[in-house]
């Protein structure tokens, strides 16, 4: 079943980007090609292609024959099925009506949860729908196709979606009016549809996902008596349901190589499966045990929802119940490559799914791999239990390197470790959980009584991610892309070669050491962080700005907060940050209000000032905080710092809540920060307009807080003012925005301005060291 599988996946991923033409074309000579081999047996004598012979040809040509014909049967039949799929897709009003741009009312079906992404502009809902009917200048139209609804509540402001859209559940109706346009890339989707505002309901979801929203949100109610890290971590692994887990711990467990614990996928199925078996064999049910367990997987999958590694999981597993009941020996690598088969045959799109792929390849690490590694770490004299789980781990992990170093950018030095420790407490976690979920939509109580014990389970498993993603290269930066899979690839065989001869271990092992003992040499003498002094600090928060003025031992004021929480938390504590008496936000676009939480994580905050045009949105993300306007020749001391406002001017007509995201940027607040030998001009994200306007009356300063991450849209005279030595550009890695632009840094380098990128050095600190100022930057 191998390689049918991976010819059916192979052929399917490749087509998904292909013409149905093209894709009919190749299902087609996949079947003439097959066609011989099949017949081949049945002819006498006839001799096609060496070694294929008829049956008195001999057993080998004939199992040859037949693995070929088998995998060019599948190929075609996903060629076939692919080619069918983009068709449908391509073809018909949705599609039509998408290469417009037109603008239509649609009524759907919801077919998959909702995903909330943090966008520089606010909050996107993203939501897979199957529309089935579209209405386009009074006329209505019958489809049945898949939509990709990208739903925002206003634009160029930082209101997020609301729950409308985020607490959709699969199988609710739905009605909404938006914008068509053809998808990005080549995949399975009739159109795009970018919508503001809620959607309007027409009728409860089905009886079955009903339930299911009922047992995950039972499980999130029960799990409220944990510690914060405890309740979003339970049911992520339980059920996959993340929504209540803080954004630093995730990024934790993914540095700590741990990331698939929070989502459902086989291990899940087999803990929960395996427990019912032995309770059915316990009860005296002794063959029809595994009868009675495969009624429980339908229930998994629908609490779990049908996530790739949910469905491969539930394919293969339903496979190895059937092996059971009937008595047939349990081959783990043929139920794997069914349940391959049988998925990318049922839904191409799987071929090109990242999740889909390296839940995959982890299943085949463990078959493959995993067992010869287990028997020779016990011929070294490893305990059972030891030699066990560390021969999972390590098979898992190097299984799915090359997929996720494309996804991340980085290979894990820690994560074997890191599994090994938490495994014990894998199972009991998520053994007590699944009870929870059982009993809580019927008795809130027991359930939580059950999730106390699994909250303890859990813990261990959240301080491990924690302590782990600590570690000095716990995750070392690696090419993302195809070119670093192949690259690890061939680390990986170099690797290999190396560890069969033993001179060339003995030089590999000098070299290690020598990296060794040059990685410590360089800890031990380059600049600690913080730096002792720093004034500025640039944190590196994605894209989007957060910058810290020091304000007094264990102080500082902090400019904007990024994105997200878990970055500018991670800043701050890093620098022994422990109050915040001044937070300023200088407009309300996500990426510099969305980290406001993070901000307030466990530091008291004083005052939040706000620019004198905006204000209301920045007040909705600092609920419970005093925020007061800042208008324009306004100063403030906080210890040995001094703030003045340079703009914008308070008299101006304020932003309306859907203004363009010019307008918005344009109403920054723009801030001169003075320190003891150390002055900044902090510039929000203002355009060229307002550099404009500014420009005669910006003072010199040291360090230049380039605006806009480095956009194109800037006035060369608001830069040249500053004549700062330092610029200081905060902004994302591989951003989809062209930040900074090739123009912006052609004219800091003319300005004679030392270049500082958030995105190429990480945080950014800026001190006073004599007469010279200082830059200490670090990766976090």
């Amino acid at each position: 079943m191998v390689v049918p599988a991976l010819a059916c996946w192979l052929t399917a991923g490749v087509l998904l980007g292909a013409s149905p033409l093209v894709a009919s074309t190749v299902a087609a000579l996949f079947l003439a090609v097959a066609l011989p081999l099949l017949a081949a047996p049945l002819l006498h004598g006839v001799r096609f292609l060496p070694g294929v012979r008829s049956a008195r040809g001999g057993a080998r040509g004939g199992t040859w024959a037949a693995a070929v014909a088998a995998a060019l049967v599948c190929a075609s039949a996903a060629a076939f099925g692919t080619g069918a799929r983009v068709a449908s897709v391509e073809s018909g009003p949705v599609r039509e009506l998408a290469g417009n741009g037109a603008r239509v009312r649609i009524e759907a079906v919801v077919t998959a949860d909702p995903l909330v992404r943090s966008t520089p502009r606010g909050d996107l809902t993203v939501v897979r729908v199957r529309a089935e009917t579209v209405r386009h200048r009074g006329r209505a139209q019958a489809v049945r196709v898949p939509v990709l609804v990208l739903a925002t509540a206003h634009s160029g402001s930082a209101i997020s979606t609301g729950p409308e859209w985020r607490e959709l559940v699969p199988s609710r109706r739905v009605r909404f009016e938006g914008r068509l346009a053809l998808p990005q890339r080549r995949e399975l989707l009739a159109a795009v549809v970018f919508v503001r505002g809620p959607p309007r309901t027409a009728g409860e979801p089905s009886a079955p996902q009903r339930a299911a929203a009922t047992v995950r949100a039972r499980l999130r109610e029960a799990a409220e008596v944990l510690p914060a890290d405890q309740r979003g971590v339970l049911p992520g692994m339980v059920v996959g349901d993340t929504s209540g887990l803080d954004p630093g711990l995730a990024e934790d467990f993914r540095t700590a190589g741990l990331s698939h614990l929070l989502v459902v996928s086989g291990a899940n199925l087999a803990i929960i499966v395996g427990a019912l078996l032995g309770l059915c064999r316990w009860c005296g049910l002794g063959r029809r045990a595994p009868l009675v367990a495969v009624l429980a997987v339908p229930v998994f999958v629908l609490v779990a929802r049908p996530e790739p590694s949910v469905l491969r999981a539930t394919v293969m597993g339903l496979i190895g119940l059937l092996a059971l009941a009937t008595g047939r020996e349990r081959h783990g690598l043929s139920a794997l490559g069914a349940a391959v088969l049988v998925l990318v045959l049922a839904d191409p799109g799987l071929a090109r799914s990242y999740g889909f792929a390296l839940s995959v390849l982890a299943t085949g690490g463990l078959l493959v791999l995993a067992p010869g590694w287990r028997a020779r770490l016990l011929r070294r004299g490893l305990p059972a239990p030891v030699a066990e789980v560390l021969a999972l781990a390590a098979a898992a992990q190097v299984a799915c390197a090359p997929v996720a170093v494309m996804l991340s950018g980085e290979v894990g030095l820690a994560a074997v470790a890191a599994n090994l420790v938490v495994a014990p407490a894998v199972a009991p976690a998520t053994l007590l959980g699944a009870l929870a979920a059982a009993v809580a939509p019927f008795a809130l109580r027991p359930a939580q009584l059950l999730v106390w014990p699994a909250g303890l389970a859990v813990g261990w498993i959240a301080a491990v991610a924690r302590t782990t993603a600590a570690i000095p290269y716990a995750t070392i930066p690696w090419r993302d892309g195809a070119a670093g899979a192949v690259l690890l690839l061939g680390a990986g065989a170099v690797a290999v070669a190396i560890l069969r001869y033993r001179p060339a271990r003995r030089i590999a092992a000098a070299a290690v050491a020598g990296v060794l003992v040059a990685v410590l040499a360089q800890r031990a003498l380059a600049p600690g962080w913080p730096p002792r002094g720093w004034s500025l600090v640039a944190c590196d928060v994605g894209q989007g700005d957060a910058v810290a003025l020091a304000a007094g031992p264990g102080r500082a004021v902090v400019v904007d907060t990024g994105p997200e929480p878990a970055a500018v938390d991670r800043c701050l504590d890093d620098l022994g940050v422990h109050a915040v008496p001044l937070l300023i936000l200088t407009h309300p676009h996500a990426d510099h209000i969305g980290g406001v939480a993070g901000v307030r994580r466990g530091r008291p905050v004083g005052v939040v000032m706000t620019s004198p045009l905006t204000g209301g949105p920045e007040a909705r993300a600092a609920p419970g905080l005093a925020a007061r306007p800042a208008g324009p020749g306004q100063r403030w001391s906080v210890g040995p710092l001094e703030l003045s406002v340079l703009g914008p001017a308070s008299t101006g007509p304020r932003v309306p809540a859907r203004a363009d995201g010019t307008t918005v940027n344009n109403a920054s607040l723009i801030l001169v920060a003075r320190l003891p030998g150390l002055s900044a001009l902090l510039t929000g994200d203002v355009e060229t307009e307002v550099q404009r306007s500014l420009a005669p009356h910006v003072p010199a300063v040291d360090v230049f807080k380039v605006p806009h991450h480095g956009s194109n849209r800037f006035h060369p005279g608001f830069f040249a003012a500053s004549r700062a030595a330092i610029a200081v550009t905060s902004v994302g890695r591989a951003n989809d925005y062209g930040h900074p632009a090739p123009a912006t840094l052609a004219l800091l380098r003319g300005l004679g301005m030392r270049s500082y990128r958030t995105d190429h050095h990480g945080d950014i600190a800026v001190l006073r060291d004599g007469a010279r100022l200082v830059v200490v930057t670090r990766r976090p």
